[in-house]
């Protein structure tokens, strides 16, 4: 079975303890985890929780029913399970990876917008940008955790604070006109060489 980050999660959060998928998924928001990993669709954390089953790195540990609740299945670590996830943690952490994020893309193309408009686009993402940074860090100023439990969240600082610094940059050099293109120059890039 390959790895993926939510897959990396649900093996490390049954590391802790046998836990149903509801109390996996409770446990990825308590922890702020929901905010690195995808687990907006359910089915994704059923279908990574069978993949996981299937690969014998998880097993069935009971399937109880609560009157109160349906039918709920709890999960836990195989040994298998533990030693894929060190694996797998040891080879996130150390292997930087191709990710194919959608703003690099659209800034490859940026020059399909007039400066004056990729100036707009860029100033309201600067302004989501530090939006998101001051939730980040009122959160952790709200919430104060081990480090070791919140180094995403200083990464992700980390990230905003950059892209952040980059962005003013960049919208200093559009509003100065250090940064500008028309059609005109752009078009003969565009030519046929073959």
């Amino acid at each position: 079975m390959r790895s993926s980050p939510l897959a990396l999660t649900v093996l490390s959060l049954l590391h802790m303890r046998p836990l149903h998928p509801y109390g996996i998924q409770r446990l990825i928001k308590q922890w702020g985890k929901d905010q690195v990993v995808n687990v907006s669709q359910r089915a994704s954390l059923y279908r990574t929780i069978d993949r996981l089953l299937e690969a014998g790195l998880i097993a069935v540990r009971e399937t109880g029913r609560d009157q109160q609740y349906p039918e709920r299945t709890v999960y836990e670590l195989t040994d298998a399970g533990r030693a894929a996830n060190r694996e797998w943690l040891q080879d996130m952490l150390a292997a930087p990876r191709a990710e194919y994020p959608e703003f690099p893309a659209a800034l490859s193309f940026t020059m399909m917008l007039l400066p004056q408009e990729a100036e707009q686009v860029l100033a309201r993402r600067a302004a989501t940008v530090r939006e998101a940074l001051d939730r980040l860090t009122a959160a952790g100023e709200q919430f104060p955790l081990p480090r070791v439990t919140v180094l995403e969240d200083e990464y992700r600082r980390a990230v905003l604070v950059a892209e952040l610094a980059w962005l003013d940059g960049v919208l200093a050099d559009l509003r100065s006109g250090e940064l500008t293109w028309d059609y005109e120059t752009l078009a003969p890039l565009a030519a046929d060489t073959s």
